[in-house]
């Protein structure tokens, strides 16, 4: 796993899956809590990727110009990212309008008295 990485596990989970995973998890709120879409959260999330390959290669000696461990990285971050998007959207959904919608989980809407989980506001 670490020739795929370029770094050991300890480093993944440690460095990039808490530290720069709360940072991606931020990172969705503040896009989801602005109303913009998750695009945007892909966009900056190669971002936050390339700069915590140069983070692990600066503080951990990892492999800087490895494809996969950019890949494997950028990859866990956006998917924390998007996570925390979809959460905040929903929470801002049915908090801006109450009348309107209800929580169907953490990652969905309806409408209140039924309707589809997840509709979007039309």
């Amino acid at each position: 796993m670490s020739e795929l990485l370029g770094n050991s596990l300890t480093v993944y989970v440690g460095f990039t899956c808490i530290l720069a995973g709360g940072t991606a998890w931020m990172m969705g709120q503040a896009i989801g809590g602005s109303w913009r879409p998750a695009w945007q959260v892909v966009a900056y999330g190669l971002l936050l990727g390339a700069s915590d390959r140069f983070l692990i290669f600066a503080l951990f000696q990892g492999e800087l110009l490895l494809p996969s461990g950019y890949l494997i990285d950028t990859a866990t971050l956006i998917v924390i990212a998007l996570t925390a998007h979809r959460v905040t959207l929903v929470a801002a959904m049915v908090k801006q309008y109450p009348w309107l919608y209800e929580r169907a989980g953490p990652f969905a809407w309806r409408r209140r008295g039924g309707g589809t989980p997840g509709e979007s506001a039309t």
